[in-house]
């Protein structure tokens, strides 16, 4: 693929991670006074979805998912979705040869159905 097609999919995952996670954002929390709020550093190429709020008297402040696009690729560095953010970017479009799972430990990443690197 040219240099150009390297750039549009870099766009088209860049619109496709915002979106996604932007929508699934929207889902108001069962519990306590939690705002949710999703970062995205397009210069680095970070993308975050936060929690934060009150639940009682507990302050909640943490990240459900953390995204990096690196090299071309999609790495999952942090997935707290009882489904799995892969899930999500698969139903968008995304091939899973495309999708690294960076939570795993690099020697099993090959064993997954995902991308090793």
């Amino acid at each position: 693929m040219g240099r150009m097609g390297r750039m549009d999919r870099l766009n088209q995952y860049r619109e496709l991670i915002e979106t996604t996670l932007r929508s699934l954002a929207q889902v108001p929390h069962r519990y306590g006074q939690i705002s949710d709020r999703v970062i995205c550093d397009r210069t680095n190429d970070n993308y975050l979805w936060l929690a934060e709020g009150w639940n009682k008297a507990k302050r909640v402040h943490h990240c459900l998912v953390h995204l990096e696009i690196i090299n071309g690729k999609i790495w999952i560095q942090k997935d707290q979705l009882e489904e799995g953010i892969a899930t999500y970017l698969e139903e968008a479009g995304v091939p899973k040869q495309d999708i690294v799972l960076g939570f795993q430990h690099p020697e099993a990443r090959p064993f997954t159905e995902y991308a090793a690197a």
